[in-house]
């Protein structure tokens, strides 16, 4: 379960943040996660609960914003939105599909106290 190493690391940025802006508790994490990128959100909402037990996260709210996948099709030069890394083409069934967005996985916003 790679949410796991995932999880760890977005307490790691929040764990930095914090020592440098001088925070003490993190109420909610807004946290983006492509259609694409490959990460389960309910996995990953189970390990950032397991990962952030006495941090400064600990009880946040992780709250997941899913940005859609996006392609460029080579055949017809058309951008297409796409749900598989390895979709075809909806306008022409053609293969292959250059991602062009939806594999990012970012911390967005922290609320803090």
């Amino acid at each position: 379960m790679h949410e796991m190493s995932l999880a760890e690391g977005v307490l790691q940025l929040i764990e930095d943040a914090a020592r440098r802006d001088e925070f003490n508790k993190v109420s909610t994490v807004w946290l983006e996660i492509g259609q694409l990128s490959g990460v389960e959100a309910e996995a990953m909402a189970f390990c950032f609960d397991a990962v952030t037990r006495n941090t400064v996260a600990d009880g946040a709210r992780l709250e997941i914003i899913t940005l859609p996948g996006q392609g460029w099709c080579m055949a017809c030069d058309k951008t297409v939105h796409m749900t598989e890394v390895f979709d075809e083409c909806p306008h022409c069934g053609g293969y292959p599909l250059q991602v062009t967005a939806g594999t990012e996985m970012r911390v967005k916003e922290l609320e803090v106290s």
